[in-house]
Parts: structure tokens; C-alpha cells; sequence
């Protein structure tokens, strides 16, 4: 990669800067040093990038739905071949390892764009009904329009893919804000599509929160799909309020991972630490088990295990292959990890973990680094129990039986995902059943497949990105005339 490399915008199958001509850096977070720099696009970029989106819109949502699937495998195959670069460009941007990045944004995010053009038929497949003799009424599915997707920092290609994939597939065009953390990757794609896709079909558009605004607040925009807080969730739904904007949203999480005692405990402090708060993009994830319930009698013998496991997740260089936990996205995440860090201190106990910065690679001491902790608290409702940290800090809190662990389980207000280790399937059964989460996995973690919903509860958003939610279907009744005729004189 060449240094503060120069990153365009995508509006209307052009690759070109922002309308004012100015720039904002990239931190690589390894090193808190500028690597890149992303258009500084204002509202008059996203409101173009909309007319072009609307310019589009006719001709690709009359396509044959074989032939927009041709288009999707065309992608799928940029991502293939592309997926290392990307992999590298994302690792420099947002610090997640490479050896997730190179995969993720290649053969992972091509099976997305596959399993959408696998879809595309299926996204304009209506349904047929008799409702009475001579009288049929069926359904056809069509697109909404423009669809705006905000996309966030921990995975942008990846979530960038399932939006765009999906809303494509149904007919839409799409415009799209990468995240101001973490754009370069989002901004490489739309270099590599510009000669893939047709003109205006994909929009892409840098910069804060102002052109996000815009994209919402348009009349031409007919859907918004958001991956990130609730808080910016709301201000959208107050923004899009005026014009009645449909949304999907997936939200933030505060996920409980239940270990009960006749668990298999070494499973369950592998799946509480290693793919869940500690391990994976350094706890960024919207489903990160950062609370951990654990029944009493096991209390003692989880923590040494969770310790155990947390210590054998090597922080450092993103790109070495030996490193298992990397650097936070920014010196804003950061500093908010950070105050976590202290409230946490203030409020439980400290199990292990806590330092930070250049104490935790000495080599990067510019890395927005942060070791993998764990606090052991007795009460829920503290904050480091309650708000989301979005970094390597877990929560134990212990439960003595089932229903309190459900309790626990449920007093947030979130309900992204929940974890239960157990050996009983009755009580597996009982506990998805009551614990109020889009997602719940038994004796395993961070499961996701493109074939399932995504999707949350709560605070934690609702909707999924997948090709139907694109779609909304119309009803049209037809009757025979003589038919028509004898309804009316009666």
C-alpha cells in the first residue's frame, strides 16, 4: 500500500473526489500514524449521489432477474480475485487482523454475493390465490428504490456486501456512507465495480454524519438499512420520519453467555473469550458476549479457565500471523474503552487484564492497544453491566439458578444474541425460549450464516438484511367481467 494513498468517491459509474476537492485521514490504529486519505463529501455529493442512484433505478430494476444475477456473480468474482488486497487495505484501516480481513473480504463476502444472485428470482417470485369462482387475486414483489445503507467500522466490506448484495438482488440501486473510521475498503470495492455494475446502480459516497443525513432526510431515498448504535438509530428514525422512510436496523448488543455447571466448561471459556469479547476484531463486534453469567459452583474453576484462555491471545502487529487480537479502530474508541476501564475499576472487581497503550506492545506504542480484561461484579445493573463497550472487556457475574440466569439474561435493553452452555436439553429448550434475543446459541458462539436472519430484539434493532426485505409485495385482484357484473347488481 502506498502511504496517505488517495482514496474517490463512486457516484454515477464515475470514480472522482468530493465536490469541495477536500480530504480527511486514516489512522492506521496499529500505529496512529495518517496511511490514507478519503474524500471530505458534503451533502451536495450525497444528494448527487441519489440522482444517480434514481437515474438508474428504471432500467435495472426491469431487468430480467437472471440477468441482474449475472451482475451479482460478476462481483462475487472481483471479490475472489480482489480478496487479499481488500483484506490488507481493511487491516491497515480498521485493525482487524488480516488473517480474518483477507478472508472475510474475499471468499467470505463472494458466498454473500453468490447466495444474492442465487436470490434474485426468488426476490420477484409473488404468490396466486382464488378468492372465489372467477375472481383470482395474486402478489408481485418489486423493489422499494434507492436504498441508502450506513455502514459501520468493525467489518465495513462485509456489511458493505450483505446490503448492498441483497438490495441489489431485489431491484434496488444503492448509495452507500462508509464508515469515517474505516472507508478505504468500501472506496477500493467501488474502484474495482465502476466497470462492473452499470452506471448509477452503486453510489458511494465518504464522509461524517452530515452526508449520512442527507442520504435519509431525501425523498428519493425509499429504504435505509443501518448497521451500528442505537443512538444514531433513533436520530434516523427522527430524520426519516417526514417522509414515512422504511428501515432496517441492526443495533448494538449486550450479550449474556450463560455457563451453567454441568456445561462442558472448557468449551464454554473457549466460546466466552476466543470468538466472542476478547479475540475477535478485539471485542468490536455487535455480538459480543461481554457479559458472561456463570452458576456459582463452577464460579471459581470458570474463572481460571476464561483467565487461561484470555492469556493465550497474543495483542499485536494485525499482520503477523502469530497475533490473535489486534488494535481498536481509534483513538475516539479508544479513549471510550479506556473510561470503561477505570468506571469498571470503581465499580467490580478486577479479575486480570487492564493495561493498555504502549504498556501492551511496546513496539507499536502509537496502536491504540488494549488487553484482553475481565471484571467480576454482583450487580447488573452497573454500567460496565448495562452499556455497551465495544472492546476486550468482559463482565462475570455469578447466578445461582436458572431463572435468575434468565433474569440476568434479559434485564438490558438490548437482545442481539445470547450464549447458553449447558448439558440438558430441557433446560437448552427453556432458556431459548425465554431469553429475549434475535440470536441464541447452544454450546457454541458467533455462529452466522448468509442462510438464517440476522436480526435483534429490543434496542437491538429489528429487520435483517436479506433480498425479501428489499422487496415489498403488492396484491392485485382480478375478476372476469360477467362476474364483475353480478357483483355489482347484487
Amino acid at each position: 500500500m502506498v502511504k496517505q494513498r488517495e482514496f474517490q468517491n463512486l457516484i454515477g459509474g464515475k470514480v472522482q473526489p468530493a465536490s469541495g476537492g477536500g480530504y480527511f485521514d486514516s489512522i492506521n490504529p496499529s500505529t496512529g500514524e495518517v496511511w490514507a486519505r478519503f474524500p471530505a463529501s458534503d451533502q451536495s455529493d450525497a444528494v448527487a449521489a441519489v440522482a444517480a442512484a434514481k437515474g438508474a433505478l428504471s432500467a435495472w430494476a426491469s431487468l430480467n432477474p437472471n440477468v441482474r444475477s449475472s451482475y451479482l456473480q460478476k462481483v462475487a468474482e472481483v471479490f475472489l480475485e480482489y480478496g487479499d488486497e481488500l483484506g490488507e487495505i481493511e487491516t491497515l484501516d480498521n485493525g482487524n487482523l488480516f488473517a480474518i480481513t483477507r478472508h472475510a473480504n474475499g471468499a467470505g463476502t463472494a458466498g454473500g454475493w453468490i447466495r444474492a444472485a442465487h436470490d434474485t428470482v426468488a426476490a420477484a417470485t409473488g404468490r396466486t390465490v382464488m378468492l372465489g369462482p372467477g375472481v383470482q387475486a395474486f402478489t408481485q414483489r418489486e423493489p422499494y428504490g434507492v436504498v441508502a445503507a450506513i455502514v459501520p467500522f468493525n467489518m465495513p466490506i462485509g456489511m458493505f456486501g450483505s446490503k448492498a448484495a441483497s438490495a441489489l438482488a431485489g431491484g434496488n440501486t444503492v448509495v452507500v456512507k462508509p464508515p469515517e473510521q474505516a472507508s478505504a475498503g468500501i472506496l477500493r470495492v467501488g474502484e474495482l465495480l465502476a466497470d462492473v455494475l452499470p452506471p448509477g446502480v452503486l453510489n458511494i459516497v465518504a464522509g461524517f454524519g452530515d452526508v449520512g443525513d442527507a442520504f435519509v432526510r431525501h425523498p428519493d431515498v425509499a429504504k435505509v438499512t443501518m448497521t451500528g448504535s442505537s443512538a444514531t438509530a433513533k436520530l434516523i428514525q427522527r430524520a426519516g420520519a417526514d417522509t414515512l422512510t422504511p428501515s432496517i436496523f441492526e443495533l448494538g448488543g449486550k450479550s449474556p453467555n450463560i455457563v451453567f455447571a454441568d456445561a462442558d466448561l472448557d468449551a464454554a471459556a473457549h466460546g466466552a473469550t476466543i470468538p466472542s469479547v476478547f479475540g475477535f476484531n478485539a471485542g468490536q463486534a455487535c455480538v459480543a458476549g461481554s457479559r458472561i453469567l456463570i452458576q456459582r459452583p463452577v464460579l471459581e474453576d470458570m474463572l481460571k479457565k476464561i483467565q487461561a484462555k484470555a492469556e493465550t491471545v497474543l495483542v499485536g502487529d494485525p499482520f503477523d500471523s502469530a497475533t490473535k487480537m489486534g488494535p481498536l479502530v481509534s483513538q475516539e474508541q479508544y479513549d471510550r474503552v479506556i473510561g470503561f476501564l477505570e468506571v469498571g475499576s470503581q465499580e467490580a472487581e478486577l479479575v486480570f487484564g487492564g493495561r493498555h497503550g504502549g504498556d501492551v506492545v511496546p513496539e507499536l506504542p502509537g496502536g491504540y492497544w488494549v488487553e484482553p480484561t475481565l471484571f467480576l461484579a454482583n450487580d447488573n445493573a452497573l454500567r460496565i453491566c448495562q452499556e455497551e463497550i465495544f472492546g476486550p472487556v468482559g463482565v462475570v457475574l455469578p447466578f445461582d439458578t436458572e431463572e435468575e440466569a434468565i433474569a440476568i439474561a434479559n434485564d438490558t435493553r438490548y437482545g442481539l444474541a445470547a450464549g447458553v452452555w449447558t448439558q440438558d436439553s430441557a433446560r437448552m429448550h427453556r432458556c431459548i425460549n425465554q431469553i429475549q434475543s434475535g440470536n441464541v446459541w447452544v454450546n457454541t458462539y458467533m455462529q452466522i450464516g448468509h442462510e438464517i436472519p440476522f436480526g435483534g430484539f429490543k434496542e437491538s434493532g429489528y429487520g435483517h438484511d436479506a433480498t425479501l426485505e428489499f422487496t415489498r409485495e403488492k396484491a392485485v385482484v382480478i375478476a372476469v367481467e360477467g362476474q364483475l357484473a353480478g357483483q355489482r347488481e347484487a
